[in-house]
C-alpha cells in the first residue's frame, strides 16, 4: 500500500471555513492529521483609524453567529478607554442581552449541530444526519429546539433592538431602558425554555452513559483551563476575573483581564492562519489550555444558581471531581451553562434596578487605552484598543474563543483520526474527525463568508501527490 494523504474540505456543521488533512503511511495507519484555518482575517488592521465609539456597531459584522459577544467585549472595551464605567443598571441589561446570545448559541448547538451525530449516530447516511433528520425522528423535539433559540433571540431583541448585529451597548451604558411589558415577555417564556434545557441535558446524560467506551477515547487529553470566575470562583460569563487552572484542576493564576498580555502569548504555525495562543510562564506548548464551557465548569468551582448547581454536581462526578478531559463533554458542559443562563435571566428581571432610567455615564476620564472581556458562548473573548488623543484607533488586538482552543482542536482532530482510522476509510469515520472540531463549537466566520452549499470533498492522494480517488457530497 502507498502512503496517502485524506483531505476534508470544508468541514461541516461548524461557523465559517476550515479544512482537515490526514497523512496515512504505508500501511493505512495516520501519521498525523492537521487542522487547517485557511483564511485569513484581517479585522484588527482594517479597524485602524476608526474612532472607538463606532466599535460596537463594526465589531459585531465580524460573526452573525455571535454579535453579541462582540458587540459587549467592544462596548467595555470602549468603557475602559474612555473612563466611564457604565451605572449597575446598564450593565444589568447588557447581562441579560448576553445571557440571551447564551442561550441561543448553546441551544442551536447541541440540537442543530452537535445533535445529529448524538442523536442519530455517528455513522448514520449523511443525507439524514443533519436537522432535517432530527426533524423526521423527533418533530416534537425539533420544535422545542427551534423555540429554545428564538427564546434567546427574542430576548436580544426585546433588550436591544434587534436580534443581529445590536447597537444598543454605547460608551458608557446602554441606549434603551427596559421596560415592564418587555420584561414581563421575557419572563413569560423562561420556565418553558429551561424545561426543554434539561429535556437535552437528560438526552445527553443518557447517551453519556450508553457511550461511554467512545467518551473515554474520543481525544481525551490534558491541558490547562481558562475562562472567567466571580470573587469566590463560580461560573461567570459576563464580567469577572480570569482564572487559569492546571492540568490537575489546581489554580495556576487569577488576574484581571486587563492584563492578559501578562500571561498570554501566541504561537504561530505555517499551516493555519489562526494562531495558538499559551500561558507565557510555561511556554509553547506546556502551556496550552481550552475555553468555552469544558474550560470554564473545568475553571469554576460552583454554579450560584440551583438548577445548574444541582446539574454542576452530577457532571464533576463523571471524573470524581477532578478535571473533564472528554472532548465530547463539551456538549453536556455547554447545556448546563445554557441552564445557567436561563436560570440567570429570572435573577436578573428580579433585580429592582433592571427597569431604571439610569443607563449612562456621560463623565470621561480618558485613558487612550481599553481592554473588554467577556465570556463568548465558545470561550474568553478578548478586545483591546489603542487610541489617539481624539479617540481615532491607532491598533486593534483581538483573541477570539476559537483561537484559545486552536492547539485543542488540533490536538483532538489527530487524536481521533489516528483512535479511528486504521486502513479502511469510511465516511463515518472522517465524520467522527469533523465531531472533534465541532465539540469546541468553533466560530471562524470571523475569518470568511460562505454563499451558498457547504459540500465535503475528500481526495485520496498517493505518496507522489497524484490524485487516485474522491469521494464527495453536498
Amino acid at each position: 500500500m502507498i502512503a496517502q494523504k485524506i483531505t476534508i474540505e470544508p468541514v461541516t456543521r461548524i461557523e465559517g471555513h476550515a479544512k482537515v488533512t490526514i497523512h496515512l503511511d504505508e500501511n493505512g495507519k495516520v501519521e498525523h492529521a492537521y487542522l487547517h484555518v485557511n483564511e485569513f482575517r484581517g479585522f484588527e488592521k482594517f479597524c485602524e483609524g476608526r474612532m472607538v465609539f463606532e466599535m460596537p456597531t463594526i465589531t459585531p459584522r465580524i460573526c452573525g453567529i455571535c454579535p453579541v459577544s462582540h458587540h459587549l467585549a467592544a462596548a467595555k472595551a470602549a468603557d475602559d478607554l474612555y473612563g466611564c464605567p457604565p451605572p449597575r443598571p446598564a450593565n444589568l441589561l447588557r447581562e441579560l442581552m448576553h445571557m440571551g446570545q447564551i442561550i441561543q448559541s448553546h441551544g442551536m448547538h447541541f440540537f442543530e449541530l452537535a445533535g445529529p451525530d448524538l442523536l442519530l449516530g455517528f455513522d448514520a447516511d449523511p443525507a439524514i444526519r443533519n436537522v432535517v433528520g432530527i426533524i423526521q425522528t423527533d418533530a416534537g423535539l425539533a420544535v422545542k429546539a427551534v423555540e429554545l433559540r428564538k427564546f434567546g433571540q427574542e430576548i436580544i431583541r426585546i433588550v436591544g433592538g434587534r436580534r443581529i448585529h445590536p447597537n444598543f451597548a454605547v460608551p458608557g451604558g446602554v441606549n434603551k431602558a427596559l421596560d415592564a411589558a418587555g420584561r414581563d415577555e421575557i419572563l413569560k417564556g423562561v420556565d418553558e425554555n429551561i424545561k426543554t434545557i434539561q429535556i437535552g441535558l437528560q438526552i445527553m446524560k443518557d447517551w453519556a452513559v450508553k457511550n461511554r467506551e467512545d467518551i473515554d477515547k474520543f481525544a481525551v487529553f490534558k491541558t490547562g483551563y481558562f475562562g472567567l470566575v466571580t470573587p469566590n470562583n463560580s461560573l461567570e460569563l459576563y464580567d469577572g476575573q480570569v482564572r487559569l487552572v492546571g492540568q490537575d484542576g489546581l489554580q495556576l493564576e487569577k488576574f484581571d483581564g486587563r492584563n492578559y498580555l501578562d500571561y498570554i502569548a501566541e504561537h504561530v504555525e505555517n499551516w493555519s492562519y489562526l494562531k495558538f495562543p499559551y500561558y507565557k510562564k510555561m511556554g509553547w506548548p506546556q502551556g496550552v489550555y481550552r475555553v468555552g464551557p469544558l474550560g470554564r465548569l473545568n475553571t469554576c468551582e460552583q454554579i450560584d444558581t440551583p438548577l445548574a448547581q444541582a446539574e454542576f454536581k452530577i457532571y464533576k462526578a463523571f471524573n470524581n471531581g477532578l478535571p473533564i478531559e472528554n472532548t465530547l463533554m463539551f456538549h453536556y458542559a455547554r447545556l448546563i451553562e445554557a441552564l445557567f443562563a436561563a436560570e440567570k435571566v429570572k435573577v436578573l428581571l428580579d433585580d429592582p434596578d433592571i427597569m431604571s432610567k439610569d443607563i449612562m455615564n456621560t463623565r470621561k476620564n480618558f485613558k487612550g487605552e481599553g481592554v473588554g472581556v467577556i465570556e463568548a458562548p465558545r470561550g474568553t473573548l478578548f478586545h483591546h484598543y489603542w487610541a489617539n488623543a481624539n479617540g481615532q484607533l491607532e491598533r486593534v488586538n483581538l483573541i477570539v474563543a476559537t483561537g484559545h482552543n486552536n492547539w485543542a482542536m488540533s490536538k483532538a482532530v489527530d487524536d481521533v483520526a489516528k483512535t479511528y482510522i486504521d486502513g479502511e476509510i469510511r465516511e463515518g469515520l472522517l465524520n467522527r474527525v469533523e465531531a472533534a472540531i465541532r465539540a469546541h463549537d468553533p466560530c471562524l466566520s470571523c475569518s470568511t463568508h460562505a454563499i451558498g452549499q457547504m459540500p465535503l470533498a475528500i481526495e485520496v492522494h498517493n505518496a507522489e501527490g497524484e490524485l487516485i480517488r474522491t469521494l464527495a457530497r453536498g
